[in-house]
């Protein structure tokens, strides 16, 4: 709210990293993030567009960009501080719903982008709080404001976002036992992808003799897990030891429901 308030008119109009989307664009997603959030799930008021098939992973992607493209372009007719006092009353009534539920009572939609088919209440807080994070962080990187890399932002994020690498490695064939590490560079936090007989798990540390590590700053880290990068920027932001196969496919890995760039 601070560094939106601060803001100059002019800078409510730059581009972000989220294409199309101007900073103006990425706060009235917020603001309909949150009425959906609190009509869905505290209202159990479900909205889909009439004639929209719902049947796989691309159907669900596809109903979510028309519900945000949507949503956004209702926002245009807002003024921008109505944007900001709508996003503080809203942020309000979704922080004391979250506040209200069981963490291990089942969460009304799965998270898919982590291979969920359902999911507990927590890891959907999980999932919010990335949503809340990463657009954040397009608003800032935008404006020039102080990024969250900090530990006590970012360490939660990571915690929830590397979710997504067993999903992402769901097709990739290996031999039982083969070892993937993530490692932040500068920092203690890493994470290893097993194969099992007949998935991938993911386990916290960084595992002994790993077929391939992959290291990645913090900042580039968060640009390719919430689709800034298509995959040869991705690329070239990695340093890779080992299986540059095994590795090279962590590129694909998504934390959000999108279809990757090219």
């Amino acid at each position: 709210m601070e560094t939106l308030r601060a803001l100059p008119a002019e800078a409510w109009l730059r581009p972000t990293v989220a294409p199309r989307w101007s900073v103006r664009d990425v706060a009235a997603h917020l603001l309909d993030g949150d009425l959906r959030n609190l009509a869905a799930h505290r209202d159990e008021h479900l909205f889909r567009p009439e004639g929209m098939e719902v049947s796989s992973y691309a159907d669900v992607v596809s109903l979510i960009n028309s519900l945000n493209a949507t949503g956004v372009a209702y926002a245009a007719r807002l003024s921008t501080r109505l944007l900001v006092d709508l996003l503080e009353l809203t942020g309000q009534w979704v922080s004391e719903f979250i506040q209200s539920l069981d963490p291990m009572a089942p969460a009304l939609f799965p998270v898919a982008w982590a291979g969920e088919n359902e999911s507990k209440n927590w890891m959907d807080t999980g999932r919010e709080y990335t949503e809340r994070w990463h657009h954040q962080m397009q608003i800032r990187d935008a404006v020039g404001a102080a990024l969250l890399l900090d530990d006590e932002w970012y360490e939660p994020l990571l915690w929830f976002s590397v979710r997504a690498l067993p999903r992402t490695y769901a097709d990739f064939s290996a031999a039982e036992g083969t070892t993937m590490v993530l490692q932040i560079r500068e920092s203690a936090m890493a994470w290893s992808l097993v194969r099992e007989a007949d998935h991938w798990s993911l386990q916290e540390g960084a595992a002994p003799n790993p077929a391939a590590t992959v290291q990645v700053t913090r900042d580039d880290a968060w640009r390719l897990f919430f689709n800034v990068y298509g995959r040869d920027a991705a690329a070239s932001v990695l340093t890779i030891e080992g299986d540059r196969a095994l590795a090279s496919h962590f590129v694909h890995a998504r934390s959000v429901m999108a279809e990757p760039r090219p």
